[in-house]
């Protein structure tokens, strides 16, 4: 999977119930990311407030402020809006119910008791694109020093540069692909389309520097 930048990827769990916050660490914990725990709706928005998530999982069904009423309002924020949600949900969850989650941005659902193999397996696919967008972002800084020189010295590139952010490049796009054949668990159209443009646009960069 994707090359790793020297930090973890934050991880939002957000629970009324506090066993069910001990069971989602102890599922998550061999992923060795930074899980963060918010015991209510109006916890996790001032969790968002401090730190950048790679992921949230999110119960549907918390008392006060729920799990819909909370994505709405992290999806109506500039800093959040893009920050996938994953729905942990009651067996009768209905169909209802799942179509006002996914209209709220949600990018999955789960229903409890989950199957611990499956939770563990979808985070990571979204940790995985987490870390490969942090990839794209080292890249484009990169490929706007070439930019920046050629504006500067017309005629002059750093072949160096231009050359590892090919190879950097090569090496998102594998793991992308990667990250595309999972099946069930796999990227989620959104997702997948908003990181296949920007590995487009950074292609087509990097082509006009020759």
């Amino acid at each position: 999977m994707s090359e790793r930048q020297g930090t973890t990827a934050k991880i939002l769990l957000v629970d009324d119930r506090a066993a069910n916050l001990v069971a989602l660490e102890a599922i998550l914990g061999s992923l060795n990311e930074t899980l963060v725990r918010a015991g209510s709706g109006e916890d996790a928005l001032r969790a968002l407030l401090h730190d950048d998530f790679a992921l949230i999982l999110l119960d549907a069904q918390m008392p006060g402020m729920d799990g819909f009423e909370t994505a709405t309002r992290i999806k109506a924020r500039e800093r959040t809006k893009d920050v996938p949600i994953i729905f942990l949900t009651a067996n009768d969850f209905d169909t209802h119910l799942a179509y006002r989650g996914y209209a709220t941005g949600a990018a999955d659902f789960l229903a409890k008791p989950f199957d611990p193999w499956l939770l563990r397996a979808k985070v990571q696919v979204f940790v995985d694109l987490w870390h490969a967008s942090r990839k794209l972002s080292t890249q484009a800084d990169l490929l706007r020093r070439s930019l920046d020189q050629r504006a500067t010295q017309p005629g002059r590139v750093d072949v160096d540069v231009v050359t590892d952010l090919r190879s950097r490049l090569a090496g998102v796009e594998e793991a992308v692909a990667e990250l595309d054949t999972g099946g069930d668990i796999g990227l989620g159209g959104d997702a997948r389309r908003r990181l296949g443009k920007r590995l487009e646009d950074l292609r087509q960069a990097l082509d006009a520097l020759g």
